[in-house]
């Protein structure tokens, strides 16, 4: 099940996926979970909302910040970068600075290592 957890509301992100092609199965977030990300009712309630167990659940970010605050609600994490998401002078989550279960350079890579 692939299902983004973003702080963007849910018509952005439909409009998103279909521009992009992406094979959501839901879309979570802070609308569905009434708590923006790094806040722990954002990652729980959208767990609860699969109703699965946080520690069935994977977040996949390219921001070091919530994924450690994933982690410590019991989610399993991948960091995956995205080195241009804020323009060439970029300076925060270049790089892993956790200890998370997958890093992973693309989607195939992380792919692969699942």
């Amino acid at each position: 099940m692939i299902a983004p957890v973003s702080n963007g509301n849910i018509a952005l992100l439909v409009d998103m996926a279909k521009h992009a092609g992406l094979p959501w199965d839901v879309i979570l977030g802070a609308e569905i979970a009434r708590a923006y990300k790094p806040q722990p009712e954002a990652y729980l309630r959208s767990a609860e909302a699969l109703r699965i167990a946080p520690g069935e659940a994977m977040m996949v970010a390219a921001h070091n910040g919530d994924l450690v605050a994933a982690a410590g609600l019991g989610l399993m994490t991948a960091f995956m970068p995205r080195p241009h998401e804020h323009g060439p002078g970029q300076k925060s989550d270049l790089r892993a600075e956790g200890a998370y279960d997958v890093v992973a350079t693309d989607l195939i890579d992380l792919a692969n290592a699942l």
